[in-house]
């Protein structure tokens, strides 16, 4: 299975799982924007970046490149990703089908690679560990920034913003 179709299956399966949860999702035209897809939750655009983890037989774990990928028929340029090219990165194993849900700035910390340790013999949890199916951390973003924007404005603040002559003449 080549590269290309392995993303397509990742993209699919975050595609599912967002229209499971009840999201609306939109996808770009082509493939040159730094992003794959958007989550529309509750009016909220959210860009997603989805990425294929693949297993890694010498270390026990599964990997993913968390750089960009650009190729053009003779050459293929990989180039970090910025904080502002997508919210978040889903990661997906499809061999357990789940998803590491990062928040941008956390999936551009990593280096090169991401290893996702499935293992349970290890003593302590990777630090990956706490981004294992953190779909509620898209959740938190759309509504903390909802809660931030658009405080309900209490009666006095409203009334203030009336002219009295205004008031006067609705009555009549």
């Amino acid at each position: 299975m080549d590269t290309k179709l392995k993303g397509d299956i990742a993209e699919q399966a975050a595609i599912l799982h967002a229209l499971k949860r009840g999201w609306g999702v939109l996808k770009p035209v082509g493939d040159r924007l730094p992003y794959d897809i958007v989550f529309d939750i509750e009016g909220t655009l959210i860009k997603i970046q989805v990425k294929y983890a693949w297993f890694d037989e010498s270390s026990g774990n599964f990997v993913v490149d968390n750089r960009r990928t650009k190729t053009n028929r003779r050459l293929m340029l990989r180039e970090a990703y910025k904080q502002s090219d997508f919210d978040f990165a889903l990661v997906y194993v499809e061999k357990l089908d789940l998803f590491y849900v990062f928040p941008v700035e956390v999936f551009i910390s990593y280096g090169s690679e991401i290893h996702l340790v499935e293992s349970q013999k290890r003593q302590r949890k990777p630090r990956s560990a706490q981004y294992r199916n953190a779909w509620d951390l898209i959740l938190q973003k759309v509504f903390g920034k909802e809660t931030e924007e658009q405080q309900p404005l209490k009666f006095e603040e409203f009334l203030g913003d009336i002219i009295p002559i205004q008031a006067q003449s609705d009555g009549n």
